[in-house]
């Protein structure tokens, strides 16, 4: 892994309301590379980064909650990565668009989501933790994902 050139492109893909554009699940192997402990601190620090967010208020506001809601994140995260499917053990099926209908997802939330989640894979990033292929497909997987879980209006 050479991350002296890299060629991650985290870029933003534009959304468009109405369409929901087909989402690749990432590459198993960046699940593999980080482990589940990795990914159990990548959704910490992407958890810390949301409290400290413009759109904390879509999250708990006690901390001791927005860990546990990380570490649900994280089961969802292990197993879209074809890991264990802990998220179904412990929630049931995904589901996640009718899981985040309460909340007031706007194409603004999303910039701010995708930003701090970029954030929070720096660390994998620096120690080289993945591959770029892998942490590219990570990431392609988030910025199609969040466009399904936009539901009101800016």
């Amino acid at each position: 892994m050479n991350f002296g050139t890299s060629s991650l492109d985290f870029s933003i893909q534009a959304y468009h309301e109405g369409i929901t554009p087909p989402v690749t699940r990432p590459n198993p192997a960046f699940l593999k590379d980080i482990g589940e402990l990795g990914m159990r601190d990548l959704l910490d620090r992407f958890y810390i980064g949301l409290f400290e967010s413009p759109i904390k208020e879509l999250f708990p506001t006690n901390q001791e909650e927005m860990r546990i809601a990380g570490q649900y994140s994280a089961d969802f995260f292990i197993q879209i990565c074809a890991g264990p499917t802990y998220f179904n053990q412990s929630r049931g099926a995904p589901q996640m668009r009718r899981r985040h209908a309460a909340f007031r997802i706007t194409s603004h939330a999303r910039l701010h989501w995708l930003v701090t989640f970029e954030e929070a894979l720096q660390p994998i990033i620096t120690q080289e933790l993945s591959s770029q292929e892998n942490i590219q497909s990570f990431w392609n997987y988030l910025n199609t994902f969040s466009q399904w879980m936009i539901n009101t209006k800016d």
